[in-house]
């Protein structure tokens, strides 16, 4: 399975580094030009509200053109997106080239669909660990190459340096990346709004994905307070931060590619997800308590294993519950959760710690984690009462068949 995986692990990895260059430094690069913080927060929710629209269109695309052609329209607005902040004479210029990139975007959901192709539905888990995997060594690699970047030539370089890293990928995934799926003549009429809504429409997926919604909501809360937390209640600068934050990325890697995949097939993608939102309440609950080194890393090795095991588990269960003609769409559907999640999360959880104190900070993803794991209880009871019918169904059938 890996040797079938090893293209697209590469060209997520390179693709992840280019991006995680800029997360630490365009805040920075937007406060440069004079803005407030509040224009950087508009700006990243401008960025997500982009991707959250472009997800699922594109998603919807790659299940009729294909996955190649969609993955190098993105890559080349990234490539143009990111060069564009090179050159930003003004704010204005900044915004546009978030607006073409994330337009342009949605490549997560088309990655993820990719793999779906290539890998039986048991395989999934593990498949989407190793693309979690690639994703938090890239997210330890690109910091601190931009940082270094940043430091010795000012903010063009690491904006240039992504976006070369983006024409790399492109030029990879033209040349090496075979396509993963034949077009079929039927596919022709599946694109439009019609199938993006109908995702919800479908009994099986929609449960899963308000359940990922949910859990998009509790970690994209937690994301957008985590560092303000440490801040407030330990004290922590930006170096001690940034520490903190790779050693996650490093445990993120170790957990999906080491354990996901023989979590999975042990005990099932649904009981793996729900063992992942029971490790996440317990980091959120941890969070008050918090007051030394060694409860920090607790709070964070919860928070990762939670994470890698929630996250993968219930994409594998929506990628499983879809239509093998619709992954595209499903998968783009449910990484534009992130998307809305990302725009509306971190506002409250923000807000809890600036009316209450970080002891608070974790409260509105310790709620949303816990309602997560009632949905999959929920979910997975009524899957099994489904299963069980269908099977009666089978035997009858097959009863009648013989009595006939």
């Amino acid at each position: 399975m890996i040797r079938k995986l090893l293209p697209i692990l590469g060209i997520t990895f390179i693709d992840i580094i280019g991006f995680s260059m800029l997360l630490p430094i365009l805040p920075y690069f937007v406060t440069h030009f004079g803005a407030s913080p509040l224009v950087v927060g508009i700006l990243f929710s401008t960025f997500s509200f982009c991707q959250l629209i472009a997800g699922p269109v594109w998603g919807n695309v790659s299940d009729r053109a294909g996955r190649k052609a969609v993955l190098i329209i993105s890559q080349i607005g990234a490539t143009i997106g990111w060069a564009m902040l090179a050159f930003a004479p003004n704010i204005t210029w900044v915004f546009v080239a978030r607006i073409v990139e994330g337009v342009s975007g949605g490549n997560i959901g088309i990655t993820q669909a990719y793999v779906a192709d290539l890998v039986e539905p048991k395989e999934r888990a593990r498949a989407f660990g190793l693309i979690g995997a690639t994703f938090g060594a890239g997210m330890v690699f690109g910091p601190l190459g931009g940082g270094i970047l940043f430091a010795k030539f000012g903010f063009a370089a690491p904006f240039l340096a992504a976006s070369a890293l983006q024409l790399l990928t492109l030029v990879v995934t033209i040349v090496v990346l075979p396509e993963s799926r034949s077009r079929q003549e039927e596919d022709e009429s599946r694109i439009g709004l019609h199938e993006i809504f109908a995702t919800f429409h479908n009994p099986h997926v929609s449960r899963i994905l308000w359940q990922k919604l949910a859990l998009s909501l509790a970690l994209y809360g937690w994301f957008g307070v985590q560092a303000l937390y440490l801040k407030q209640q330990l004290g922590y600068d930006v170096t001690q931060t940034t520490i903190l934050f790779a050693f996650f990325a490093l445990a993120n890697v170790a957990i999906n590619g080491f354990l996901v995949g023989r979590v999975s097939h042990r005990i099932g993608d649904r009981a793996m997800s729900s063992l992942g939102l029971a490790c996440l309440i317990v980091a959120f609950a941890i969070t008050p308590f918090v007051h030394a080194l060694g409860s920090v890393i607790a709070m964070i090795l919860f928070f990762a294993l939670g994470m890698g095991f929630a996250s993968t588990g219930i994409t594998a269960l929506i990628s499983n519950a879809a239509d093998d003609r619709d992954q595209g769409t499903v998968l783009g559907v449910s990484s534009s959760l992130d998307s809305l999640s990302g725009i509306v999360a971190p506002p409250t959880s923000t807000e809890l710690l600036t009316r209450f104190g970080s002891p608070f900070s974790g409260l509105e993803s310790f709620v949303l984690a816990a309602i997560a794991l009632i949905i999959g209880f929920v979910t997975g009871r009524s899957d099994h009462r489904f299963l069980r019918a269908d099977a009666s169904a089978e035997v009858f059938e097959r009863i009648e068949i013989a009595e006939g």
